[in-house]
């Protein structure tokens, strides 16, 4: 079959409807992720969304709502346990030695196939439901809008925690919030790279972003970009090399691209850097014209033909 043979096919159209969802998601919340330093939290999310996922099947047979569930028990855990970064990842630390070992337990109770269950740790996006696109879309248009609610103080908090606290900001509760949202993200990526790779999708794209611009709505839309480039991309790679799986090509873009970004950033700097400087002189300029006084011209002391008086 051709690339467009598949195409025309319905489960590669939901397939590419779900790779959308999760890269626009992923894009969007990855440069926070960073700013904040929580791509620990992003692993140990991922790695715990296994856990819920484990008890979704042996429960309901339901893998993603289990997972879901899941992942909100240990954002509420990971925001209540640890506010600073110290306590934070020593906190997810222990959460995720005890989640792991509950998961591995329940996995060995589920007696389904074993390929759903591989499908946990390395994805399976053709695999994708209506019903499953459905709960993806309500997932991304939510975390869309509580984005736009917490952009403000998400972003102060983020570049200045003591000043953000100092100025009334609740920080603490922003930062739960985010977890809410961190935790709800990954495991809607892990559907389509699965827990294991899932950082190729919420942390990869953000990180190279974030080589070539220090504005966050430019970086913001980069990682959506490179986002969209991975899981897109490597959905149709996979298609076109039937034996190798999509969560495979995701990563491997992934890494190129932010390899890509290193390369285009030290190329980048020095111009941006000249470019600073140029800007901090005119403005020095000006500021340094502000200050001196008014140097009357020869035609304010002078007669009407500018001659002097």
């Amino acid at each position: 079959m051709t690339l467009a043979d598949y195409l025309s096919e319905s489960f590669v159209r939901n397939a590419l409807i779900a790779a959308t969802l999760v890269a626009i998601t992923s894009g969007l919340i990855g440069p926070f992720v960073i700013m904040r330093d929580l791509a620990f939290a992003v692993h140990g999310s991922a790695e715990l969304a296994f856990t819920g996922a484990a008890a979704g099947l042996v429960a309901a047979n339901d893998a993603i709502l289990g997972a879901l569930l899941g992942s909100l028990v240990v954002a509420t855990a990971i925001g209540l346990l640890g506010d600073r970064e110290r306590e934070r990842n020593s906190s997810i630390g222990v959460i995720l030695a005890f989640g792991i070992g509950v998961g591995v337990y329940l996995l060995s109770l589920y007696q389904g196939f074993a390929t759903t269950a591989t499908n946990i740790l390395f994805g399976q996006i053709f695999g994708v439901s209506p019903g499953q696109i459905t709960l993806l879309t309500g997932i991304a248009l939510g975390v869309l809008a509580t984005m736009a609610v917490l952009y403000r103080p998400l972003l102060f908090a983020s570049v200045d925690h003591e000043l953000a606290v100092a100025r009334g900001v609740p920080t603490r509760l922003v930062g739960l919030l985010f977890v809410y949202i961190l935790a709800i993200t990954v495991t809607e990526a892990a559907q389509i790279v699965g827990t294991l790779l899932v950082l190729s999708l919420a942390i990869t794209p953000a990180a190279a972003a974030s080589r070539l611009s220090a504005r966050t709505p430019v970086v913001i839309a980069l990682s959506i970009g490179f986002a969209l480039l991975a899981a897109d991309g490597g959905l149709l790679l996979s298609l076109v090399h039937g034996n190798v799986k999509a969560s495979v090509f995701i990563a491997t873009i992934s890494f190129v691209v932010y390899l890509a970004a290193r390369v285009g950033a030290r190329w980048l700097r020095p111009r941006i850097e000249a470019r600073r400087r140029t800007t901090n002189s005119a403005s020095h300029a000006v500021e340094h014209s502000a200050e001196d006084p008014v140097r009357p011209s020869a035609v304010m002391v002078g007669d009407a033909r500018g001659r002097p008086a």
